[in-house]
Order: structure tokens, then C-alpha cells, then sequence
């Protein structure tokens, strides 16, 4: 810059204030924040209604990443066309597992858990007791994981069940009543018929 050129802005205030140097201090901080912005993955979402609620998933890499009881996307990317299809499928009562490339963002163990919640056929239930000696952990850690998972329906949450077949928290919305309606859905081992 020029010395004849007055400073406005920010940089102004900050050349006057402390010197030149705490200008070029301030351009490098936000070129690293512009480089860092670039390499946040873009994220997608696509809501849509279910017999529970207006449902979102989102992708982010290919991958399906999340999936909740809110609103909030029009994205119609190819793959959420098809998480879209697959979720008014299995509502429909035409679909019983799905066939949608899943990341969960979190810890090994709560990876794992996912994978263990995974196994769970449509009508089936286990318990965090079955999940725990899966994996060779307190039933509590399980219980927690559960209420972390990010993909509820289709990682199904809700086909797990307390100690003795006994119905627990759900964590997606509408709680413990949500979980009923998809035990009921799915004809789930006879159970709350």
C-alpha cells in the first residue's frame, strides 16, 4: 500500500493501531481461514414427510451422514433421491432393510455399536445387554451409543430394547412413542401389538 493511499476498514484500524506488522499478522489469519473454509465438505439435505414427521437426511461425501425429525433441506442430490425412496419405501411397509452408503462421524466404539444395530432385522429387537456381550462392554455404554446414533430408521435405534424386552428412551423425536409406532410398523418379534 502506498502511503499516500489512506486505509479504511479493519486494516485500517489495525495499521494504526499496532503498526504494520499486525496487518500482515491479520491477512495471514484470514488466508488460513478462506484455506480452511475450502476444506469443510459441502453438505446436502433433503426433507421430506413420514407417517412420524418431517424427516432430513444428509450427505456429505457420498455418504449419508445423518438423519433426523426436522426440517430443513431441498437438496435433490442422487443419493438423497434415493434415501428419500428407500425411507417412503420402508414406510410403505415394501422395504426391510436398505441399501444406502452410511459414515458415522464419532468414536470406533460408537462405530461399532452402529454396525451391531445394523444386524438387527426388520421385526427383530435386541437389547443393550445382547449389543454389550457383542462387543464385550457395560450395557450402559451401548444405551448411550444408541441414543448418539446419527442415522435413526436406518441404522434402526429403535429395535433396541432394556433388559428383559422392556421399552426404553428413545432419543429421535417424539421419544418412546416414535419407537412404538416403528416396533408396531415393523411387527417387531409380536411385540406392543
Amino acid at each position: 500500500m502506498s502511503a499516500s493511499m489512506p486505509m479504511t476498514g479493519f486494516a485500517g484500524v489495525a495499521m494504526r493501531r499496532w503498526g504494520n506488522g499486525a496487518l500482515k499478522h491479520t491477512l495471514r489469519g484470514l488466508l488460513r481461514r478462506v484455506r480452511i473454509l475450502r476444506t469443510i465438505p459441502a453438505m446436502s439435505h433433503l426433507t421430506f414427510d413420514t407417517p412420524t414427521g418431517p424427516f432430513t437426511v444428509t450427505e456429505e461425501d457420498g455418504a449419508i451422514i445423518r438423519a433426523e425429525w426436522e426440517t430443513g433441506g431441498s437438496d435433490e442430490t442422487p443419493l438423497l433421491i434415493k434415501a428419500r425412496t428407500q425411507l417412503i419405501e420402508y414406510f410403505d411397509g415394501t422395504r426391510d432393510s436398505f441399501d444406502l452408503p452410511l459414515r458415522v462421524h464419532g468414536t470406533d466404539f460408537q462405530r461399532a455399536v452402529c454396525d451391531a444395530m445394523l444386524t438387527i432385522p426388520l421385526g427383530d429387537t435386541l437389547t443393550y445387554g445382547d449389543i454389550a456381550k457383542m462387543l464385550n462392554v457395560p450395557a450402559q455404554a451401548v444405551g448411550q451409543a444408541c441414543g448418539g446414533n446419527p442415522i435413526p430408521v436406518i441404522i434402526p435405534c429403535h429395535r433396541v430394547m432394556g433388559a428383559g424386552g422392556k421399552l426404553t428412551g428413545f432419543s429421535g423425536r417424539g421419544g418412546v412413542e416414535t419407537k412404538v409406532w416403528l416396533l408396531r410398523h415393523e411387527r417387531a418379534a409380536g411385540l406392543l401389538i
